[in-house]
């Protein structure tokens, strides 16, 4: 089998990206077929996601859109997940973060699989919960290409 067509393609991590999380899913987390649950692994996407804007906003800020969230792989009980993230965009009051999830598996370590990718977008809030500014001060701002 290719690694296209194999049920758990081997590939390396990110070196380019910034590791933000790292967690083990534990037997609590599984659905009824023993897998992990989606939105388990979506709340820790979340979480992950908002570490590198955090860096930005200096603030409260909020989970706006999910813009894309892919399963690529199942994530099982034991996995070493590893969370990596990068900015995408930064506007006036948001910010586009990439999200890639690579499983260690238990019974192969060192060995990664892509398991999730997802783009969030943030929004900067102030107390009253309405959108604000993001500070552009002394910040090495991603290109937007846009």
């Amino acid at each position: 089998m290719t690694s296209k067509t194999s049920p758990n393609p081997e590939t390396t991590l990110p070196h380019d990206r910034e590791l933000v999380l790292k967690v083990i899913p534990m037997p609590a987390d599984c659905n009824a077929n023993g897998d992990i649950f989606g939105g388990w692994v979506m709340a820790q996407v979340d979480l992950a996601g908002a570490v590198l804007p955090a860096r930005y906003v200096r603030g409260r800020m909020a989970t706006v859109a999910v813009n894309q969230f892919i399963f690529k792989q199942p994530v099982r009980v034991g996995d070493i997940l590893s969370f990596f993230a990068h900015v995408t965009r930064v506007g006036n009051t948001s910010i586009t973060v990439q999200v890639e999830v690579f499983a260690e598996r238990f019974s192969a370590q060192g060995q990664y699989v892509k398991v999730t990718e997802a783009s969030l977008t943030y929004v900067a809030i102030d107390m009253e919960g309405r959108p604000r500014p993001i500070p552009k001060d002394n910040l090495d701002l991603p290109r937007t290409g846009r």
